[in-house]
């Protein structure tokens, strides 16, 4: 009998990114909107809230299984809060582990080490002024 050992890890190796890029639908008007959050960044989406705490890639020359963690809040018309999902999303099955919502569907698009949204460290607080500032 032939016995076969491997030495090395059977795992690939995973890269922790610090912004996960969501795709979200409204099925109310049927407007896809395409945003990047921050891990541990609250960020609303209609009446979710959606606050990813982890997101891994794989190196370029492995097969790609991008994932997220994610913490998904419903806030009602009152203000308060219920938590409709916590856990694992991923790229590659957007159905696996879909967030059920009867007006919105959020999906998880790639885990990424950089956006053009300013990260969350950098913004200056918002004040009631500038937040009711009129645009024109």
């Amino acid at each position: 009998m032939l016995a076969v050992f491997c030495s090395g890890s059977a795992r690939a190796a995973t890269i922790a990114n610090p912004v996960a890029t969501f795709s979200g639908l409204d099925k109310v008007t049927a407007r896809v909107t395409t945003f990047d959050v921050y891990i541990d960044e609250t960020v609303q989406f209609g009446a979710l809230q959606i606050t990813p705490r982890a997101c891994y890639t794989r190196p370029t020359t492995e097969v790609q299984r991008t994932s997220v963690f994610i913490e998904v809040d419903q806030v009602s018309l009152k203000g308060t809060m219920t938590r409709i999902f916590t856990g694992w999303m991923f790229a590659d099955s957007p159905a696996l582990n879909a967030i059920d919502h009867p007006v919105y569907d959020i999906w998880l698009v790639d885990c990424k080490q950089s956006s053009g949204v300013t990260p969350p460290a950098l913004r200056g607080p918002i004040t009631p002024d500038a937040a009711a500032a009129p645009t024109n």
